[in-house]
């Protein structure tokens, strides 16, 4: 048992869903058995509603026996109204693609690299800046003209 308690434990932290939390959890369905278990985030937020839901706990009553804060209860609500039981699921923070290495910036870098055969990140950033009047640090200037290197290579190579 212990081996698959672990396994479940690295598949819930690969997944964004452990609770780093559980020991504050004090609802009854995850005191007893096997099935209910409160290092399971996802399980424990949609508890929490159907409690709150079906059950008729209040927010702050739902809070302290599920071990979660008021906020990521109201915010499980509307995601759960917004997008069903898979807007529950954890999802990856930040900026979903390359917002500012767009075409434009990314030709602009090429056509450097093509004049001057190795052109400085710093010098590619202030010039950058200036042209299009946004910030890229130095190491994404880097690694956007070495991805672009290697597609050449790839291209040669055929």
């Amino acid at each position: 048992m212990a081996d698959l308690t672990s396994e479940k434990r690295r598949a819930l932290e690969v997944t964004g869903t452990f609770n780093r939390r559980f020991a504050v959890v004090r609802h009854e369905l995850f005191q007893t058995g096997d099935f209910f278990d409160p290092k399971d985030l996802l399980q424990l937020k949609y508890e929490t509603l159907r409690a709150v839901e079906k059950d008729g706990y209040s927010i702050a009553r739902a809070a302290g026996e599920f071990g979660l804060s008021r906020p990521t209860i109201y915010q499980a609500q509307a995601q759960l109204k917004a997008g069903g039981l898979e807007a529950l699921l954890p999802r990856k923070r930040g900026p979903r693609s390359a917002h500012k290495l767009t075409t434009e910036v990314r030709k602009y870098l090429q056509e450097q690299a093509a004049v001057e055969p190795r052109p400085g990140a710093r010098d590619l950033s202030l010039r950058i800046q200036e042209r299009f009047k946004v910030k890229v640090h130095p190491r994404t200037i880097e690694k956007a003209l070495k991805t672009q290197g290697q597609k050449r290579g790839r291209q040669k190579r055929r």
